[in-house]
């Protein structure tokens, strides 16, 4: 019990606890405990460490030093940043206060039954009758096993404070620790910005210098040009400043105003604008509803679903899926549905038409370079619903097929089939009475890079359009899925689109932006500058590809000079920005049904007359989403089984083909895989091989004739 004694007092010396709260009275205490214990060695002077254990002395102790510090600290600058937080906390005081109450209640009973013994002890010394000694030796064995049964309640109840000061303890350290860095993170943050805030000054002075020379320059920028030696042309309150492109040609864009509006409408508008003569951002001229086609507008003539079952609350048991891996190979290893979303990857490549209406509203635009900016608003709406999706879609089947005909409500069919499955590969083909052709063929590349995914999708998405002949070509950004091993996944879209017109040569430059704990951007930023065939900027984008895009009209444009980091900015005038694109809200109860949008709850609804291979004919998926998994994960594991099968006959009989001479003496070559709607070509454009859409699909559809439909599922 002595040696307990003394590793319980070792244990409170090395508690490293944040100072100044508990780490006193716990070393305190361990000190009393070992002079506790001195008290029943007859050689020692009694119980020396009583005082520090009496009931009034540890009350005072704690209510007076500890909680005032913590008070101290909960007025501060590490406030508890909720009420809940705070709640918590002060339970925990409660909890350590009833624990200090016990050790010493524990001290006041070791300290009776220590002097008792001591007593008794004495008295056992000064026997000299063997009658009397037995009784005295009865009585002290008596009070020796009382005093040991109450120091191990003592050691228990401090071993238990111990091991709830230290639990708390580590976490008070990291709420502290969490709350430097974030200080740290925002000094930073500020510094960086204030160098920035120069930097951008400075520009601002250089540039309307240069632009006073030029003959067109307003009146305006010629008396500020006088006054920006005194330092004085920060004060104009009506100019808006954004801040310039990374990474890019950078720019700053200045809102002019409302007079200068005026008087650039009546000078020189068309001529920054390239010779167009109406005013965009001030005639909305497009003004029509997105419905209309021939002057009226249709009604939907289907009530679609507008939820799907709740997502079920099942735990991931990591132990039962590497079980399932002993033995197998990697390309066999089923992965569980717990992953997936009951959506197939040619589903949520149809999701890109969610906005369909910019394109119909870019078919009646007059101006190519106004069309130009509803294309690049088209372009990064698609990746609005991606935002809370972090679940990953099925993968299709080879020959597997999605259609989503939405010809009476919204005038277009969308059609997708798998075309390759190593790589996986999707075409997708749509048509629009609304006077544009949408067509894509996309391989997805995937790396994986430790703590995140990068998604890499390759390949190029045309539109055209079919009164003016535009063709328009773009390229997909890299998705990004983060905390892949641990934390809570998010996504990140990054990297550049460059939107080219192949019959005007005009582009559109996006950038999005990546995002950075110490950038002072908003986070998932979008820019672009619109240009025309000889490079000169027309109008610029802005906004986030997760809820809206802006367009400005140029007005004017100035080289500054170079910034701190040795660029050279331009400085666009520009009149007010003009919302080309904004994010419908989620359904309600989104979070429970995947963050499902409204058009993607009804991609999985079931259809009449679709084609056999459709994926809302997949059965793993439609028990996904009824909420049967077990069922599904055994679903999708047949089919994986049935489609290597298939690919290994297919294997063999290429195979055999090669083997025989005679099929090449006699002209016969055999032929691979070949997809069902859609055959490769050369693209006039690009120059690239691509799948594209030849026909047939919405004719069987008519006539009901799906004979020559592989059977997939």
């Amino acid at each position: 019990m002595h040696a307990c004694a003394r590793c319980n007092a070792e244990q409170g010396r090395s508690l490293h606890l944040p100072p100044p709260r508990w780490d006193y009275v716990v070393a305190q205490g361990s000190v009393a405990t070992q002079e506790a214990w001195s008290g029943i060695r007859p050689a020692e002077s009694g119980m020396k460490g009583r005082s520090c254990w009496q009931s009034g002395t540890v009350r005072s102790l704690c209510n007076s030093s500890c909680l005032s510090k913590l008070n101290k600290d909960d007025s501060g600058d590490e406030e508890p940043t909720s009420q809940s937080d705070r709640s918590e906390l002060q339970g925990t005081l409660k909890i350590l206060i009833s624990k200090l109450d016990d050790l010493s209640t524990c001290n006041d009973l070791i300290a009776k039954h220590g002097a008792a013994l001591q007593r008794s002890l004495s008295e056992l010394e000064g026997l000299k009758v063997p009658v009397e000694g037995g009784e005295k030796i009865k009585a002290v064995n008596e009070r020796a096993t009382l005093f040991r049964i109450t120091s191990n309640a003592m050691i228990n109840a401090c071993r238990d404070f111990l091991d709830l000061a230290e639990t708390h303890s580590r976490r008070w350290q990291r709420a502290l620790q969490y709350e430097r860095e974030q200080r740290t993170h925002l000094e930073e943050t500020i510094e960086q910005l204030a160098k920035q805030h120069n930097s951008l000054e400075r520009a601002w002075r250089e540039a309307p210098t240069l632009a006073s020379t030029t003959p067109s320059a307003p009146t305006t920028n010629k008396a500020r040009s006088e006054r920006l030696p005194k330092e004085e042309a920060s004060d104009d309150e009506d100019t808006e400043f954004f801040d310039a492109m990374e990474d890019s040609p950078a720019f700053i864009t200045v809102t002019a105003t409302e007079s200068t509006q005026h008087r650039r409408s009546q000078s020189n508008l068309s001529g920054a604008s390239g010779g167009q003569p109406s005013d965009w951002n001030q005639d909305n001229h497009m003004s029509p509803s997105y419905n209309d086609v021939s002057g009226k507008e249709l009604q939907p003539r289907r009530q679609r679903r507008t939820h799907v079952p709740d997502k079920p609350n099942y735990s991931l048991n990591l132990w039962s899926i590497m079980k399932n891996c002993i033995g197998k190979e990697l390309s066999k290893i089923p992965m569980p549905v717990n992953f997936n979303e009951p959506l197939s990857m040619l589903q949520r490549l149809t999701e890109d038409l969610e906005y369909h209406e910019l394109l119909d509203k870019a078919a009646r635009c007059d101006s190519s370079l106004e069309q130009m900016c509803l294309v690049a608003a088209f372009s990064v709406s698609s990746y609005s619903t991606t935002v809370h999706r972090t679940a990953k879609p099925f993968n299709p089947l080879l020959g597997e097929t999605y259609e989503l005909d939405r010809l009476e409500e919204y005038g277009y069919r969308s059609l997708c089939e798998q075309v390759s499955h190593h790589p996986p590969a999707a075409a997708h083909h749509v048509i629009s009475q609304r006077g544009w052709t949408l067509w894509q063929e996309i391989t997805i590349a995937s790396k994986f890079r430790g703590k995140y995914l990068s998604i890499m999708p390759l390949g190029a998405i045309h539109l055209q359009f079919h009164s003016s002949g535009n063709h328009y070509v773009w390229r997909k950004v890299t998705s990004t899925v983060h905390n892949i091993i641990v934390g809570k996944l998010w996504i990140d879209q990054s990297g550049d689109i460059e939107i080219v017109n192949h019959r005007t040569k005009e582009t559109c430059q996006l950038k999005f932006s990546p995002y950075s704990y110490f950038s002072r951007d908003v986070p998932r930023k979008v820019t672009g500058v619109v240009a025309d065939s000889g490079g000169h900027a027309h109008y610029i984008l802005s906004g986030t590809w997760d809820d809206k895009i802006e367009s400005a009209k140029i007005v004017q444009s100035s080289r500054g000079g170079s910034g701190s980091e040795g660029k050279q900015k331009t400085v666009y005038q520009t009149l007010s920005p003009k919302l080309l694109w904004k994010k419908y809200p989620l359904p309600e109860n989104a979070e429970n049904m995947y963050f499902f949008s409204a058009l993607a709850l009804t991609l999985n609804e079931q259809e009449d007359g679709v084609g056999r291979t459709d994926s809302r004919l997949r059965p793993d998926q439609k028990l996904m989403e009824e909420g049967r998994w077990d069922e599904a994960n055994s679903e999708k594991q047949r089919l994986e089984e049935k489609q290597r099968a298939v690919r290994r006959r297919r294997e063999a009989e290429a195979s055999d083909a090669l083997d025989e001479e005679c099929d090449y003496d006699s002209g016969k070559e055999y032929e691979g895989y070949l997809p069902l709607w859609f055959h490769q070509r050369r693209d006039s454009v690009t120059g690239e091989t691509n799948f594209v859409y030849k026909g047939g699909y919405w004719e069987a559809k008519e006539k009901q004739d799906w004979s020559m439909c592989p059977d997939i599922f």
